[in-house]
């Protein structure tokens, strides 16, 4: 039962505020005025709302949208913790500087189409329009079963057209000539992903009883994530999920010859049953080499800098101010840096340790691993290291394997993403121009 109270006021007149409780018995106020009859009116009002089954409070519309995304969406949403590390960049960087002080009440299907002009106007891509776009609606959304908002602003507002990207699919060929030339280390992580296809969570989160040494069967149950510490549940970096992409473990079988390698690896690195098939000890002690120092008269000179300067690679001055990063200008710059060590005259910094617990960083393996390779390798354009799942897919279908089994082989939830893989490789259509060859040799009319 709501009522209303009266209350002085500093200037000494009379002020009524207008009580009522909510769904959990707490009081709470809806407003206060000048007279009982106004204030009996609001508790009354409140009370027949919540009579009619919609519980609403008036001041909840009056928040912002910062408010309410900081206060209530964020921590009272489930939301994995990866994901809520990505939500929480897009939403600070695209949402708030246009949203944050506007109160949800006065959002309206004009205000978001006007941002997405906004966006498309600085050159944002579209699909990172797109994804920012889903979470703001994904909050108005929450908004709106909330009782926050009584429009959702997102409806009928379109973004820009996101064109389908194309899938880099490595051929056999550039595969063998990219697998020879990564270092020992990496070779077998690689042959392992194009052989299965795994993502790249699923393939550093294997471990050496997901391998079954009789039947050939790999086990992929688990994923992991790396994480800034502040997103971690308990300040690290690395965090296993207990189960894959799509939240089910799936399994199939590897050639006989990759299982009884990877369980030899193990072996004879002493690795138990729990323990990750791949580590970044293992792999970061088999970086590529440098090339061996050449004569500055045989590499040649720099690109030209902002003031149409050239330098001699393989020197300081080809570093510092030519700005030039190739591997014998940052050779030579580290050679100036480790004999001033060596003769006392830097303070030597200790080594910098990334507390992995083993599991191979990403970045890491892109940037000293992956991108030398694929150089060496002279694959253009660059593939990432994901484009092998591609690949794992595309050379399944094309060599005649049910489109089901791969389905299950990579985990997808959708056949219709299993589909995309159809006709990637770039012989895959041959079968067509050999069809079209024979249909107009034979509307050719006969020689007499």
């Amino acid at each position: 039962m709501g009522y209303s109270r009266k209350r002085v006021g500093v200037d000494g007149r009379s002020r009524y505020t207008a009580y009522y409780l909510d769904i959990r018995g707490r009081e709470c106020s809806a407003g206060t005025f000048s007279n009982r009859k106004d204030a009996d009116k609001a508790w009354q009002s409140v009370e027949t709302t919540f009579a009619a089954g919609q519980p609403a409070d008036p001041r909840r519309g009056r928040m912002t949208f910062r408010t309410y995304v900081e206060d209530i969406w964020f921590p009272n949403h489930v939301i994995e913790p990866s994901t809520r590390q990505s939500y929480h960049y897009v939403i600070d960087k695209h949402l708030m500087p246009t949203f944050g002080p506007m109160r949800m009440s006065t959002i309206l299907p004009m205000h978001v189409r006007e941002w997405v002009m906004s966006m498309s106007n600085a050159d944002v891509s579209p699909a990172t329009i797109r994804h920012a776009k889903i979470i703001l609606s994904s909050i108005f959304t929450t908004a709106l079963t909330d009782l926050v908002i009584a429009l959702h602003p997102c409806r009928g507002v379109k973004g820009p057209t996101v064109p389908v990207k194309e899938y880099r699919i490595l051929t056999p060929e550039e595969y063998d000539v990219l697998h020879q030339k990564l270092p020992g280390g990496a070779q077998l992580l690689v042959e392992t992903a194009i052989e299965s296809g795994v993502r790249w969570g699923e393939l550093t989160e294997l471990r050496v009883r997901d391998a079954h040494s009789t039947s050939g069967i790999l086990t992929v149950s688990r994923s992991v994530v790396e994480l800034q510490p502040n997103f971690h549940p308990t300040g690290g970096r690395f965090l296993v999920k207990p189960y894959p992409k799509g939240k089910r473990s799936r399994r199939f079988k590897l050639s006989q010859p990759l299982i009884s390698a990877l369980l030899n690896d193990a072996e004879a690195n002493g690795k138990g049953p729990d323990d990750l098939l791949f580590t970044y000890e293992e792999i970061s002690g088999s970086e590529l080499e440098l090339p061996p120092i050449m004569s500055v008269d045989m590499i040649g000179l720099t690109e030209p800098n902002e003031r149409g300067t050239q330098y001699r690679h393989g020197t300081l001055s080809a570093y510092t101010a030519g700005r030039c990063r190739c591997v014998h200008c940052r050779g030579a710059f580290a050679r100036y840096r480790a004999e001033r060590r060596i003769a006392g005259k830097d303070s030597p910094r200790g080594v910098r340790v990334r507390d992995t617990g083993g599991h191979i960083p990403r970045d890491w393996f892109q940037r000293v691993i992956w991108k030398p390779a694929c150089k060496a390798a002279g694959i253009d354009p660059p593939v990432r290291p994901h484009d092998l799942r591609h690949s794992h897919a595309s050379w399944l279908l094309a060599g005649g394997a049910d489109l089901q089994v791969v389905k299950e082989r990579l985990g997808h939830r959708s056949i219709a993403t299993t589909e995309k893989y159809l006709h990637t490789l770039p012989n895959a259509d041959e079968t067509a121009l050999v069809a079209l060859d024979r249909a107009r040799k034979r509307s050719k009319p006969r020689a007499v």
